[in-house]
Order: C-alpha cells, then sequence, then structure tokens
C-alpha cells in the first residue's frame, strides 16, 4: 500500500496543480480584458484626436493635416474617415492599399469596438465614433471617424504575458512542493519513529516504545506499550501455571508407577498398569511441550540461531559425553530466527536430542540461504546424524501425538518430533524428514518470514 507521505504529498500536489491552473486562468483572463481596454482606450484617442484635426469643406469634403501618427504608409494604426452617404471618403496613408471600408453610417455620438479581418486575412481591432457637425439628427448628414490596429500586437503581449505567468507558476509551485514535502516529512516524524521504536523492540534492543510523542499518537503509544506488557506477563504466568501443572502431575504419577512396580498383582495386568502410566507420563510431556509454545508476535525480537544452537549442543556434549560425538555447525552468524527464544530452544532441543541419540559418532547442524516457497521467504535449517535413518514408513507415526517408533529402527524417537511438529504448525511452518548423505536421518525445519 502506498505511504501515508506519499498520499498526502499526491493529494497535496494535485489540489496545488488545480489552484495554480485556476489562478493562471483566472489572470490570463485578467490580463486579457486589461489589454482589450487599453488598446481601446488608444484607439478612442485616436478616434478623437482624428475628428479634432478634421476640417470639413465647403462641399463636405474632408481635410486631415499630414502630421498625424497614421499618415505614414508602415503605421501600425490605420484611419478612416466617410461620410455617411459614402460620398467622402478619407484613408490614411497606411491603407491606401487597402480596398476596404470600416464601419460606417453610424448615428451620432454611437460607438463601436470591435475585431474584423480585412481581405487579405490579418485581424484588426476597430474603433468608430458617429459624429454630425450641426444639429441635424439625420444619419447621413454625419460622418463616421474609424481608427484601427494590427491584432498580432495584442496577441503577442497575451502570449508574453502567458510566458512569463507559467514560468513564475512553475517556479513558485516548484519551491512550493518542496516546502510541502519537508513539512510533511516533519509533519509524519513522529510516525517514522513509532516504526524505528517497534524495530528495535523487534530486534530486542528495547522492552517497549519510549520518549514523547505528539497527543495524537499518546493513545497509541499508549497502548502498544500495554499490549506489549500485556503480553508478556500472559506468556510468563502461562509458563509457569504450566510447569505447575507438570510438577503437580508428575508426583501423583511418580507414586502410582512406584505402586505398580511393588504391587503383588498379576504380572500381564501389571504390566497393562505400566504401559497406562508411561502413556500418561508421555501424554503430559507433550501436552506441556505443545502448550509452552508461544508462537509469532509481530513484536518478538528475532533470535540469532548460532546462540541457541551453540547453547543446545553443549548441553547435549556432555549428557552424551559417553559416545564422543562429533558435531560440525555450519550456521551463519546472520541466521535469525523470526519467533519466540523458547519455541526454537523446544524444537532444536527435541530433534537435536533425538539425532544424538540415533547417531553413531556424527551430527551435523546447518542451516540454508532463506528461500522463496510460494512467493514467501522461509528460514530453513538442517540437522542429520549417520545413525540408520528413519524408514518411510514409521515418519507419518513419528509425528502423531505421542507415538514412539521402533526401537530397532529409530530409537529414542518419542513425543519429540511430534512436539517439533506441532510448534511449526503454530508458525505455519513444515517438518521433513529424508534420508542424510551420512547415511541417517536429515531433518528439516522449515519457517516462513513475515
Amino acid at each position: 500500500m502506498m505511504s501515508l507521505n506519499k498520499r498526502l504529498l499526491i493529494a497535496a500536489s494535485i489540489v496545488l496543480a488545480a489552484f495554480f491552473g485556476l489562478t493562471s486562468f483566472t489572470l490570463n483572463k485578467v490580463f486579457s480584458e486589461y489589454a482589450k481596454n487599453a488598446i481601446r482606450d488608444r484607439l478612442e484617442g485616436h478616434v478623437y484626436t482624428l475628428v479634432a484635426a478634421t476640417i470639413i469643406g465647403k462641399d463636405k469634403g474632408l481635410q486631415l493635416p499630414q502630421y498625424l501618427s497614421f499618415s505614414h504608409p508602415s503605421s501600425i494604426l490605420f484611419a478612416q474617415a466617410i461620410s455617411n452617404d459614402a460620398k467622402k471618403i478619407w484613408r490614411s496613408p497606411s491603407m491606401l492599399e487597402q480596398k476596404y471600408l470600416f464601419r460606417w453610417a453610424l448615428p451620432p455620438a454611437a460607438i463601436k469596438f470591435e475585431t474584423l479581418a480585412m481581405p487579405d486575412g490579418v485581424e484588426i481591432f476597430v474603433y468608430s465614433l458617429g459624429i454630425t457637425w450641426d444639429e441635424s439628427e439625420d444619419v447621413h448628414d454625419g460622418y463616421t471617424f474609424s481608427v484601427a490596429e494590427r491584432k498580432e500586437i495584442y496577441d503577442k503581449q497575451v502570449r508574453n504575458f502567458q510566458k512569463n505567468l507559467w514560468g513564475w507558476l512553475t517556479g513558485a509551485a516548484l519551491v512550493l512542493l518542496a516546502v510541502q514535502s519537508l513539512i510533511l516529512r516533519w509533519g509524519l516524524s513522529p510516525l517514522r519513529r513509532v516504526v524505528r521504536d517497534l524495530k528495535a523492540i523487534e530486534a530486542g534492543q528495547r522492552t517497549q516504545l519510549q520518549g514523547t510523542y505528539p497527543k495524537e499518537l499518546t493513545g497509541l503509544t499508549n497502548n502498544l506499550n500495554k499490549l506489549i506488557h500485556n503480553e508478556r506477563e500472559h506468556l510468563t504466568r502461562y509458563r509457569d501455571t504450566l510447569g505447575n501443572l507438570a510438577h503437580s502431575l508428575k508426583t501423583p504419577l511418580a507414586v502410582l508407577r512406584g505402586e505398580v512396580e511393588s504391587s503383588s498383582v498379576a504380572k500381564k495386568s501389571k504390566q497393562a498398569m505400566e504401559e497406562q502410566v508411561e502413556r500418561m507420563s508421555q501424554i503430559v510431556d507433550y501436552q506441556l511441550q505443545r502448550a509452552a509454545a508461544s508462537g509469532r508476535s509481530a513484536i518478538t525480537a528475532r533470535v540469532k540461531t548460532i546462540n541457541v544452537v551453540n547453547k543446545i549442543v553443549n548441553a547435549l556434549n556432555k549428557v552424551y559425553r559417553e559416545k564422543n560425538i562429533g558435531v560440525e555447525v555450519a550456521i551463519e552468524e546472520s541466521s535469525l530466527f523470526q519467533g519466540d527464544e523458547g519455541d526454537l530452544m523446544e524444537m532444536l532441543g527435541n530433534v537435536l536430542d533425538n539425532a544424538y541419540k540415533c547417531c553413531k559418532k556424527q551430527v551435523k547442524i546447518s542451516t540454508s540461504e532463506p528461500v522463496s516457497i510460494n512467493k514467501t521467504t522461509h528460514f530453513i535449517l538442517h540437522v542429520e546424524d549417520d545413525g540408520p535413518g528413519i524408514a518411510k514408513e514409521q515418519i507419518e507415526k513419528l509425528i502423531q501425538r505421542g507415538v514412539r517408533g521402533d526401537a530397532t529402527t529409530s530409537p529414542g524417537q518419542g513425543i519429540g518430533l511430534a512436539v517439533v511438529n506441532d510448534i511449526l504448525q503454530v508458525y505455519s511452518g513444515k517438518l521433513e524428514i529424508t534420508h542424510s548423505d551420512l547415511g541417517g536421518a536429515r531433518i528439516t525445519v522449515s519457517v516462513p518470514v513475515v
């Protein structure tokens, strides 16, 4: 899932882009209207200048001086004065080659500002004004004065403004995005600190979340600390209770076994009673070890595999000193088990104890590089021995609850592998028994890494 920082940055960027887009549209619209009004005012001034400089002859002809700004043939302005009966026409030198008439026959004091296209396709702004020199209200007695300017000047102004506007807005947007990114990073830093603290707890460097957090996160961090504390207390209490239960049950079982051994009952009944007492003892041991498995927790520290293996190997070397077993440990220092250390010791203790019992002179313990199975990375550990091995038909029996294999093919294989299998089920792991290159059994423990 996308990170909160990225989601907020994308959302804010969309809002920022919409804001700048709307701002650009509004400013462009305002500038365009402003530029058009400026042209209108400028043309209006030229029209009044033209009217003021016009002399009406006796024949109602139009006489204008030669020094007007649009008198030059190359002027960007075009001017026209025409009687409303279209009999008297004056054109500026700049449009003498244009066989085109602007608007005419406007009523007195009428104004018209519009955009037109000349015969050669050039667009122009035209400002026209209706004028009469006497009190006659007859349109035909008046004149229409017009001044025009090429529209390309206006278009160039608008383009330059848009270019500068987008340049400045883009620069401002980039600066605001950078500032916004820094603000979001600063604002979300407490969440990243929570993540770092949780990783420190997983790595065993801390026992709870520490430090001061914003009040919005205080409820979350306090509840997480309570959850961690309660989980540890619950696990300790659970294991203590199971230990007490084991001691409470084993004492009566020992007494019962002693009574059976000293009893004068028939030999056959005595044997049956001994078997049932042994069966009860195995069931108690099995259920005790099975229930003691705590399973994986998101806040459980990762366990260094080599440390646990060394502890168990040192203990078993003392127990089986007489066999003088050669133990090969091929485990990387970086190999980590993601789960409870007690669960790992329980599994390895049972598997290695069986290997020590079954081997002749050699045991090998190794780990493989984490492998991907069904798109999930797995922690892999192997225990091999040079003993007689385990027959295929015995494998299924050995991982059943409290079932002991045949003493001739798998001596000492009791409830241990069944407990290992049950612990692995808590971790969604797998127990596999195959043949080892050493000649005996190869037991593989596979645990998914989340």
